[in-house]
């Protein structure tokens, strides 16, 4: 097993990655001294896996725990299921030293984490990510929230789990496409911060394709280990954690664009990141080979690379990446990359250069 702390003072805690750790759940909240009941949050798609075995393990460990179910998938991630989720925690008797387990992907994680931020002024979570998208990223730093219409994850909030669980063995029942989301998050690491991580995914593709454990195994853990220094020195995205968007401004607007779930968040991502990479070579002066190196890399992958636009469809997608948290009086900002691991966010692009990429994309 391997250990990375997110270092936050009073609030730092662990991630454990390792196979077979659903069953130390229990044990590891007793150790946190977590009051004695609980929920379980979790989806149609994960529940019926892996939700006995985390019961098992927090009963053994002297907790009660009710499970509530969502349905999976982004369209799930809204104020509607969070008012359902407050009903079924209220009629549970949940107290202030009650906790939540977010057993899930992405969005299990982060509805779970608003709902703890927000029942009660706050109550205790552990992250259970079983999705690779979830364990190297959303699970981690404590950015959690709900979707709008008019955009992603425009409600939330900053509040960090107590512990995060990454059990490997949960990715043995992931389907291939939620995999390749998940290493569309692992290959922008390698983007913004270690240029080694990338060249290592190069080589390593094949195999995290195949879910061969021995090459996640480090993998994830130094995905989480960045996030991890990166959240430490920046917790509330006041500068240094915006690096993390990078590709998020032109993917999140997509996904928004296509409707909650056509496109899985790390597919929308990998447009936007081929998207950020020309867009970098044109602004900062990315070589024109590590861009290419970018986009061949997502398409060995299997990820999506282009997306073609009508008129309309594109004026959409503008507004919806002007209704984005990180536009600054009215001016989208972008994160871009000068070299393969080195980035800078805030970056202000005029709209005509973003038109012209984006039909370069419609031929990708």
């Amino acid at each position: 097993m391997r250990t990375v702390q997110v270092p936050l003072g009073s609030r730092s805690y662990d991630i454990f990655i390792g196979p077979g750790l659903l069953q130390r759940l229990g044990p590891e909240c007793a150790r946190l001294k977590l009051g004695r009941r609980g929920i379980i949050l979790t989806d149609s798609n994960v529940g019926p896996l892996y939700q006995a075995g985390v019961v098992e393990s927090l009963q053994k460990a002297g907790f009660e725990a009710a499970t509530v179910s969502i349905p999976a998938g982004e369209a799930s991630k809204n104020l509607r299921t969070v008012q359902a989720c407050y009903d079924r925690l209220a009629a549970e008797r949940l107290e202030r030293n009650s906790f939540v387990v977010a057993l899930g992907g992405g969005v299990v994680g982060d509805l779970a984490g608003f709902v703890a931020a927000t029942y009660l002024r706050g109550i205790a979570f552990v992250q259970v990510p079983t999705s690779l998208l979830a364990q190297v990223d959303s699970s981690v730093g404590g950015k959690v929230g709900v979707n709008l219409k008019a955009g992603k994850n425009l409600v939330g909030a900053f509040y960090q789990p107590r512990l995060v669980l990454c059990d490997l063995s949960t990715l043995s029942t992931l389907p291939i496409r939620e995999l390749r989301a998940g290493l569309s998050e692992v290959i922008k690491y390698g983007i913004i911060y270690d240029a080694s991580l990338f060249a290592r995914l190069e080589k390593l593709m094949p195999r995290l394709l195949a879910c061969d454990l021995p090459a996640l195994a480090p993998v994830i853990a130094r995905c989480c280990a960045i996030k991890a220094e990166v959240v430490g020195q920046d917790e509330t995205e006041g500068g240094l954690r915006a690096i993390l968007n990078f590709g998020h401004t032109i993917g999140h607007a997509i996904e928004a664009l296509a409707g909650y779930g056509k496109y899985l968040h790390g597919e929308a991502i990998a447009i936007g990141q081929v998207a950020a990479a020309r867009l970098s070579t044109r602004l900062l002066g990315l070589p024109e080979a590590e861009t290419r190196r970018i986009e061949a890399l997502l398409r060995k992958t299997g990820l999506p690379v282009a997306i073609r636009l009508n008129r309309p469809q594109r004026e959409r997608l503008f507004s919806a990446m002007k209704s984005d948290k990180k536009v600054a009086n009215g001016i989208v900002r972008f994160v871009l990359a000068s070299r393969l691991g080195k980035v800078a966010g805030g970056q202000s692009v005029p709209e005509a250069m973003i038109t012209e990429v984006l039909d370069g994309l419609a031929e990708a």
